[in-house]
């Protein structure tokens, strides 16, 4: 398989390139850094209002204009925040690439924020925060993330209803031109070895550096402060008959050689209908009727989320026994199996070849590699990780492992009692 390529282009942004044999689309995404913790306290929702405005209209096309560029080309584009980025991405034709790369540049550069979208745009958002009346399940989970996430990596992704009401297009133009810079973004496209492989990729580059000719600066970096109230139990009230159970710990970051354990680890909980939280939770005991444990990084930090949806009746013994099957596998008690360990890791393998399979999601994975890693990996390398995992060094892994301060989250009808711990 052709090697991965990074290219610093002229004004900084660094350019990933993995030519992927046997497909004729690419799949582009570039990370800039914009996402919602980079807000300021009083305008929450600026990215997720970018998110939408940067689809309509840039440069000297309206909305209409711009919507029609892409289809004409065949592309398929999107742009959507997370907690530290702002990713613009889209999926062409390789023999389209050079006319979509001017598009995506005037996304980056020269967003319209037209007066007549901005009112459109907000209403969107409002209505997405206005629909969270009717999913318990995403409610909870971003009360959660507020109390046990550092501020401001612990804000919604929707913003607040009084940040978007204060919102101005000034504020958006000089937001979108302060944080919509070379400095901590990146760019990676993967597809067509036809096109990115041999100087094909040097034809990328310097069509990129021509467009984004004179860009230059670094965004200001986020200051992170300190969770109060991790570790801590909080319970909101719903008139439901449903209870949303959340608990989460922190975890190890992805550069850390640990994060393929636990990776393992959160399969062996929550890999499946063999997996431990849905057989000692829902199988044995008919506890609930959805359960699940996951694990995701970043490059500073890690965290495990798992989640209980059940009924009031049913909730606390819900709690005690998801709380005592989190803390049971660190123990002598709860090693992994052979059988636990071997399922985890081919689910954990054919996730990464269905990945694999596709452009934008090889594109992206690039691009996250490189922020949290400082280097692209291929499929092959993080699938190499894996091969040498046995049983023993995983409960070796859970024998010096410790879920630390651990936050609990309800939201229903009544408080629960948070288990005591060891």
């Amino acid at each position: 398989m052709p090697d991965i390529r990074t290219i610093q282009l002229a004004c900084g942004l660094p350019l990933i390139l993995e030519p992927m044999p046997g497909v004729r689309s690419v799949g582009l995404t570039m990370l800039l850094p914009a996402g919602s913790a980079c807000e300021p306290e009083d305008r929450q929702g600026l990215s997720a209002m970018w998110s939408e405005l940067l689809m309509r209209g840039a440069g000297a096309l309206d909305s209409r204009g711009q919507a029609d560029a892409w289809d004409r080309i065949g592309a398929s584009r999107s742009a959507d925040a997370s907690t530290m980025h702002m990713r613009v991405s889209c999926t062409v034709l390789g023999t389209r690439l050079h006319e979509a790369l001017p598009l995506l540049a005037d996304m980056v550069l020269r967003p319209r924020f037209d007066e007549s979208s901005i009112g459109p745009a907000r209403d969107l958002a409002l209505q997405a925060i206005e629909s969270l009346k009717d999913d318990p399940h995403e409610r909870a989970a971003i009360i959660a993330k507020q109390t046990h996430a550092d501020p401001p990596l612990n804000r919604s992704g929707l913003g607040t209803v009084e940040g978007l009401g204060a919102i101005t297009r000034d504020d958006l133009v000089r937001g979108w031109t302060d944080r919509a810079r070379p400095g901590g973004s990146i760019l990676a496209i993967a597809g067509d070895a036809d096109v990115l492989g041999g100087t094909g990729g040097d034809d990328v580059a310097r069509t990129l550096d021509a467009l984004f000719a004179g860009w230059a600066g670094a965004a200001v970096p986020v200051k992170v402060g300190r969770s109060a109230t991790r570790g801590t139990y909080r319970h909101e009230a719903d008139d439901t008959a449903q209870v949303q159970i959340l608990a989460l710990h922190e975890a190890p970051a992805e550069r850390d050689p640990d994060s393929r354990l636990e990776r393992v680890v959160a399969s062996v909980l929550s890999g499946g209908m063999s997996a431990r939280l849905f057989t000692e939770v829902r199988e044995k005991r008919g506890l609930c009727y959805s359960v699940s444990a996951s694990y995701a990084t970043d490059r500073d930090f890690g965290r495990c989320t798992a989640y209980v949806g059940t009924t009031p009746e049913r909730a606390q013994e819900s709690l005690d026994v998801l709380m005592a099957e989190l803390e049971r596998i660190n123990t002598p008690a709860g090693a992994a199996t052979e059988e636990e360990v071997g399922r985890a890791l081919v689910g954990i393998r054919a996730g990464l070849v269905l990945s694999g399979e596709s452009t934008s999601a090889r594109a992206s994975a690039l691009a996250t590699d490189h922020y949290r890693l400082g280097r692209a990996r291929s499929l092959d390398e993080v699938a190499a990780q894996y091969d040498t995992i046995t049983p023993r060094l995983v409960n070796d892994y859970l024998s010096r492992r410790s879920l630390g301060a651990v936050t609990i989250v309800t939201l229903g009808p009544t408080a629960l009692r948070a288990p005591a711990r060891g």
